[in-house]
């Protein structure tokens, strides 16, 4: 049985960079991840990769950035004064904080930048403007 659209399938994964770093796996959360193809659950190119697998069928596959998290926009990059952040707060670049935004609740945004003055924030996903590979594993498939 081939997975399609309205299936749910559980997969077993790796995700890495170009460079060889992982940024998430199945392993790292415990189980396989289960969703419902054509949902809207993952992203985009990782759903359609399992269109017309077979349970325990393995597959390796690249996701470009257009079909994953967008392009880097640079205008999602702000400088922010330093006296708007809490004075108690630690403020280092490559920390992950949690930014209210009114209308859409909280995106996480990475401090890339911290002067006396000022903290640059880049409210882009974490992982927009790159390429994602992966290596999957169809665990079960249920029509």
């Amino acid at each position: 049985m081939s997975v399609k659209k309205g299936d749910i399938v559980k997969v077993e994964y790796v995700g890495t960079l170009d460079d060889g770093t992982i940024f998430d796996s199945s392993e790292k959360h415990g189980a396989p991840i289960e969703f419902k193809v054509g949902s809207g659950e993952v992203i985009k190119g990782f759903e359609e990769a399992v269109i017309g697998m077979k349970k325990g069928e393995e597959k390796e596959f690249k996701i470009p950035p257009s079909e994953a998290y967008g392009d880097h926009n640079p205008e999602l990059v702000k400088d922010i004064p330093r006296e708007q952040f809490p004075k108690d707060m630690e403020i280092k670049q490559g920390t992950i904080i949690g930014i209210d935004i009114p209308g859409a609740g909280q995106i996480p945004a990475t401090i890339t930048k911290v002067t006396d003055s000022s903290v640059t924030l880049d409210l882009n996903p974490p992982l927009a403007g790159k390429t994602l590979n992966f290596k999957i594993k169809i665990v079960d498939v249920i029509s």
